[in-house]
């Protein structure tokens, strides 16, 4: 019951705990202190302070608790100090030396053996020769080991021997942990219940092969899988009782047909584009192959997009698909005026790094006014894209990346109006110097090369300028311009944000931040802008209110507010 005792107190060790409002220690700190404080804090608010049995009882407490961090040779001395109505128990404490581990093994049986997962986990977290005694941590690679080894299918790991010995008159302490796993499971046969969509296809998914090792992050890997086919609306996967069968689990996925067509509509505003409404329209299946269409709309004063995609996946579904867009769009906005009408057959692969490859070929035609030029492209581009993301997680992220990096070629040869080359990047990092300190780096830049700027049409043209470009400028109003002062578009990009938030409280954050860059053909004019901002990580994603200043503008021209929602790279 001692034993057990002082591995609870030391489990708690790190967690500093507010001290007893009537007892004041001395002599100790750090995680000694702490753990008598957060013992101390268990007892009743108000005691006969001295009463003998009272002081006994505490000494007794404090004793354990120091046990329990390798201190078995502390004297403690207790003393009334203060006024009679506010008086509080003294305890100085001399903790005298610690007892530290003379000798420690931590020995892995049965297959395991040669795991190398369990050398890692021992080699990090196991105790070593010389580390103070701590029957907190010495209970943490017990836990571990279990863990461990129900992770990765040892359902009948033991331990032959655990134990923590303590000779306090040598302070020396002894660790001798003999852990067999016993033999390792295998994934059995995989069974799909309730599907509408072909085994085949869902088979490509699995992330292991009957027979293989198991291992429980792959289940979780396998239900995320069909979670992103967004072909179900639930999804149940389950394996066999380990007792009851021979070292192979079958897995069984029951899962119900998501519904044929999901609707979603919704109001949106950003200072870019005013306020907007949206409208999708998707159908998850269409056929036991696992086809699927998407459609979207977005209307707001200066654009109006209507788009369609129709995907189907090749047999593994999740990394290799095609992909077939069609879409219209209308544009007024500053100097521009366009129609464009773009239609693409995309292939997608996801790569062994975490990288996806898109190839395209995509047919553009566009009838547009751009200022004092006017005219129409017919343009038919092959591309290739390449792109990773990464956050870990929650709204907004305390580390997240984002890589983009494409190109698409235009020529005469195959019918093309215009020669041309057009390269486009993105990328984007969020960290964290603290839980309450982010940081977010953003560089955007393109290019056009070989054809005049003026040959192109408006979309393929560079501006800069906006919410997610350079704040304290409206949106897309920064570009080379014409004779008559209209913007005409660049040729080449290139715009940085750096950015610092504090949180304020909560979900709340304060930032500050500072872009720069340009859009530009021949020279280019660099154009500043700061300011302050708020953050609130909402339940739909971030929402950001900038006020930003341009330095490089007039200054009636110069304060901008920005509103915008949706991800920070």
């Amino acid at each position: 019951m001692l034993y057990r005792t002082l591995a609870t107190l030391a489990l708690f060790a790190a967690s500093a705990a507010a001290a007893h409002p009537q007892i004041e220690l001395k002599g100790v700190s750090g995680s000694l202190a702490d753990n008598i404080e957060l013992y101390l804090d268990r007892l009743p608010a108000k005691n006969n302070l001295g009463s003998r049995r009272f002081q006994t009882k505490v000494i007794e407490d404090v004793k354990l608790a120091g046990r329990a961090v390798g201190y078995y040779r502390m004297s403690i001395e207790p003393s009334l100090v203060g006024k009679e109505n506010k008086q509080k128990l003294r305890l100085t404490i001399t903790p005298g030396e610690a007892v530290r581990l003379k000798s420690v093994k931590v020995e892995i049986t049965g297959e395991a053996a040669t795991d190398p997962e369990f050398g890692k986990l021992v080699k990090q977290i196991g105790p070593k020769v010389n580390h103070r005694v701590h029957h907190g941590r010495y209970e943490e690679i017990k836990n571990q080991l279990n863990s461990l080894a129900l992770r990765r299918g040892y359902f009948q790991a033991k331990f032959v021997k655990q134990e923590l010995s303590v000779a306090p008159r040598l302070l020396q302490g002894f660790i001798h942990i003999q852990f067999d796993s016993g033999p390792r499971y295998h994934f059995g046969e995989v069974t799909f219940e309730g599907s509408q969509i072909r085994e085949e296809r869902l088979h490509s998914m699995l992330p292991f092969k009957p027979g293989e090792y198991y291992q429980s992050s792959q289940l979780g890997e396998l239900n995320q899988n069909l979670a992103e086919t967004n072909w179900f609306r639930s999804i149940d996967v389950t394996v066999d009782d380990p007792e009851t069968v021979d070292q192979h689990l079958a897995v069984k996925v029951k899962v119900e047909p998501q519904i044929r067509n999901i609707v979603e509509t919704g109001l949106g505003y950003s200072t870019d584009l005013g306020p907007r409404i949206k409208l999708n329209w998707n159908k998850p299946w269409l056929n036991d192959r696992g086809h699927s269409l998407s459609s979207k709309m977005a209307l707001s004063a200066p654009e109006q997009t209507v788009e369609v995609g129709y995907k189907w996946p090749k047999k593994n579904v999740t990394e290799d698909f095609y992909k077939l867009n069609f879409g219209v769009k209308n544009k007024d906005l500053e100097d521009t005026r366009s129609q464009e009408y773009n239609t693409s057959l995309e292939r997608h692969w996801l790569l062994e790094d975490a990288w996806y490859r898109t190839a395209s070929i995509r047919w553009l035609y566009e009838d547009y006014v751009q200022g004092t030029d006017s005219g129409s492209a017919n343009l038919i581009m092959p591309g290739i894209s390449f792109s990773r993301s990464w956050d870990s997680g929650g709204s907004m992220p305390a580390e997240a990346s984002r890589y983009l990096i494409g190109t698409e070629v235009s020529d005469p040869t195959w019918g093309s109006d215009s020669s041309f080359v057009r390269v486009r990047s993105r990328v984007g990092w969020i960290g964290s110097f603290s839980d309450d300190q982010r940081y977010l780096v953003r560089v955007d830049a393109g290019a056009v090369l070989m054809e005049a700027i003026t040959e192109l049409p408006p979309s393929l043209r560079f501006f800069a300028g906006g919410d997610n470009s350079i704040r304290g400028y409206s949106y897309e109003s920064i570009s080379p311009v014409d004779t008559e002062g209209n913007l005409l578009g660049a040729r080449y990009l290139a715009t940085a944000a750096l950015e610092y938030q504090h949180r304020v409280s909560g979900n709340w954050w304060a930032a500050a931040f500072f872009d720069a860059g340009s859009a530009w053909n021949d020279k280019a004019d660099i154009y500043r802008g700061v300011g302050l901002g708020v953050r609130w990580a909402s339940p739909v994603g971030p929402i950001r209110i900038d006020i930003a200043w341009g330095l490089d503008v007039p200054s009636d021209q110069a304060l901008q507010l920005h509103f915008s929602l949706g991800p920070e790279l």
